[in-house]
């Protein structure tokens, strides 16, 4: 892949945001739709394209803990939120090296998962799922699988966390899609497999919308051997 071809030539091990979703993009997965900004100009007519409601973060290789560094700005609603925001953010960046700002659409949904990949020095790539968000650390509520996974392995995941109920139809939210799922957690495996570069993989979170499981946030990490 040229991105990461790309990073490690530069000698970085850790992909931005954006870096990362182009990866991911490109093996099948469904990513927010986002534009990497440099200047106000391009800001609004990035927020033209995609329509508001936006998130915009801050996008460097230097951050990536982006809530902790305030760098998000969420729910932006209009062209002076859009520009106010950016003016916050690349201030915020400027201070400890300068970077772009990516402008994503705004996803909603109440429900939030993670999927994940590390290299584990004894078995390989092993794909992670479970509850995400910012609770994902405290509730611990994951389950691991050897890469690749068949089909039946990722449904299997699905019903082996605790919070597996979340994944019905319920207090009107529509049942997620499992299948939808379940490719996502094949492809991330098979992504692991075939590439030896990367070490791990952080999709959190990836929102249910509609039913629909959309990766809204990402990390790649690469090693270099």
């Amino acid at each position: 892949m040229n991105i990461i071809d790309k990073a490690l030539k530069e000698d970085r091990t850790i992909l931005t945001e954006h870096e990362s979703k182009q990866v991911l993009a490109s093996c099948g997965l469904p990513v927010t739709r986002e534009e990497l900004v440099s200047n106000p100009e391009d800001l609004l007519r990035a927020a033209a394209r995609i329509g508001y409601p936006l998130v915009l973060k801050g996008s460097s290789a230097e951050f990536a803990h982006k809530t902790e560094a305030g760098l998000i700005r969420l729910d932006v609603r209009n062209d002076q939120e859009a520009s106010a925001a950016y003016k916050e953010i690349t201030a915020a960046m400027n201070a400890a090296g300068d970077g772009a700002v990516l402008v994503q659409q705004m996803v909603r949904g109440q429900r939030e998962l993670v999927v994940g990949l590390v290299r584990d020095p004894q078995f390989g790539p092993c794909v992670m799922f479970g509850l995400g968000g910012i609770f994902t650390e405290v509730l611990r509520d994951t389950v691991f699988r050897v890469a690749p996974l068949a089909k039946q392995d990722a449904l299997d995941m699905m019903q082996e966390i605790r919070a597996s109920k979340i994944l019905e139809g319920t207090r009107g939210m529509a049942a997620v899609d499992k299948d939808m799922l379940a490719e996502i957690l094949m492809a991330v495996g098979k992504i692991g497999m075939e590439n030896d570069h990367i070490k791990e993989i952080d999709i959190n979170p990836l929102i249910i919308s509609d039913g629909k499981p959309v990766a809204v946030d990402a990390l790649v990490v690469l090693q270099t051997s």
